[in-house]
């Protein structure tokens, strides 16, 4: 077989791979909303009755080639928390609300991702997407590599630090620990997901992180 023949083969199956894989978080994602709509209602009315502020929080990100979303996430943080203190949470930040301690041992906080990952903003596997002025950080093929794909509620990384902010916890800046201690993992496994990645691998990690989160 000429390299043509073989470039045009491994094309179709990316371009197919990339398919199946929107088919699924567009079908998971919505069947996700309406089977814990119950539970979004109460959590979004708790975190309305506990300070009267804002339900969700809308963090900048970035995506895929680069481009900059708003990512839907529960509010855990007093209002206006962005401009108190950094973009790293520590378990023990005093931004955080009684509730939000509450939603995010519980990774409740996350759900409404599935917006995201509904409008096509985000899959349920990729890298998770970090604030623009990380991203700035990165070297030039970490970038290329990273923002390849769409940014992921779940990866590699995650299931080697799910609750990160425990790690956080007692640092004197929970921003420059992050960078530190969990940042350079983060990247370097970012890039192994993307290197490897498969329908296969995104199965492997979506039962990891569920019974991870479980349990």
């Amino acid at each position: 077989m000429t390299k043509e023949g073989i470039d045009c083969k491994v094309l179709i199956r990316k371009v197919l791979q990339i398919m199946a894989k929107r088919i699924f978080d567009i079908v998971f994602s919505f069947l996700g909303l309406i089977i814990t709509l119950p539970l979004f209602f109460l959590v979004a009315l708790v975190i309305k009755l506990y300070d009267g502020g804002p339900v969700f929080y809308l963090g900048e990100r970035v995506g895929k080639d680069g481009k900059i979303f708003k990512m839907y996430k529960f509010r855990s943080m007093v209002v206006n928390a962005d401009k108190i203190g950094g973009p790293s949470t520590a378990g023990d930040d005093p931004r955080l609300t009684k509730v939000g301690k509450f939603i995010r041992k519980h990774n409740l906080d996350e759900l409404p991702q599935l917006i995201n990952i509904l409008k096509g903003e985000m899959s349920f596997v990729g890298p998770r997407p970090e604030v623009p002025s990380e991203v700035m950080t990165y070297k030039p093929e970490e970038k290329k590599i990273i923002l390849s794909v769409k940014p992921g509620l779940t990866d590699l990384a995650t299931l080697e630090d799910i609750h990160e902010e425990e790690i956080l916890k007692g640092a004197k800046d929970p921003h420059q620990a992050y960078r530190e201690k969990i940042k350079p993992k983060k990247i370097k496994l970012s890039m192994e997901y993307v290197r490897n990645q498969s329908f296969l691998l995104d199965l492997k990690i979506l039962i990891k992180t569920f019974f991870k989160a479980i349990f």
